[in-house]
């Protein structure tokens, strides 16, 4: 396998299933990535801080607690590592609660290492320091803090609506296919159909766009999305 691209590398687990999360753990490890488990909420918050992860793998049925709670607690302290769920069911409301609890992505059960270690590999790959900045309109993304600035607010972008907001605006008022967006932001093929693209939109545009502002996201029927002031 692959060896992950950050210097220091380390993944807290958080799960219940001990047999599972021995088996993500040796995985993990086998990988090259220092690896921590908590088999419960309150554990996993104490790990994070003496951990200090660079990512935090959260089941999204924990003992107790449910494992949204958990990260929208992780975010609501400040914690800006990358965080995936693991869910066991991927309908749309599923994918909303995940973004609405600060996740950055979700990973399907059952587990599957290969896939699993290709999505852990993708939100760890280290970036060269940049000081460059995309705009578009009164829009601007700063490559190097991840966020976006639009008037005087300064947005808080997780790492997948960062990649897609960039993906989008490095190509201006050029209309983006769904299979374009999900090999360019996702690198991975999802299973059966999914409308994840059109989740993390809703949420972006959410984020990026008030009742005042112009809307810049615009929707093209049937074929995907486009950067467009009007």
């Amino acid at each position: 396998m692959a060896p992950p691209l950050d210097p220091n590398p380390r993944v807290l687990l958080i799960e219940t299933d001990e047999v599972l999360a021995q088996h993500v753990r040796a995985d993990l490890q086998e990988s090259g990535y220092e690896t921590a488990i908590a088999h419960d909420a309150a554990t996993g918050l104490r790990q994070v801080k003496e951990f200090q992860p660079s990512l935090v793998v959260i089941d999204r049925m924990l003992a107790g607690e449910s494992g949204l709670s958990l990260c929208n607690h992780l975010r609501q302290n400040g914690a800006q590592m990358p965080v995936l769920l693991l869910m066991s069911r991927d309908a749309v409301e599923d994918r909303a609660a995940c973004l609405q609890a600060g996740a950055d992505d979700y990973f399907l059960k059952p587990y599957r290492s290969d896939e699993f270690l290709r999505l852990v590999r993708l939100y760890l790959q280290s970036d060269a320091p940049s000081s460059e900045q995309l705009r578009f309109g009164d829009l601007v993304l700063d490559l190097a803090t991840r966020r976006a600035l639009r008037g005087d607010r300064v947005i808080d972008l997780t790492m997948k609506e960062f990649e897609l907001l960039k993906y989008l605006m490095e190509h201006p008022r050029e209309v983006l296919t769904r299979e374009q967006i999900l090999e360019n932001v996702w690198g991975y093929e999802f299973v059966g159909e999914s409308n994840v693209i059109e989740v993390y939109v809703r949420y972006l545009r959410l984020k990026i766009e008030d009742e005042s502002e112009k809307r810049l996201i615009q929707t093209v029927r049937g074929v995907g999305y486009v950067m467009r002031e009007t």
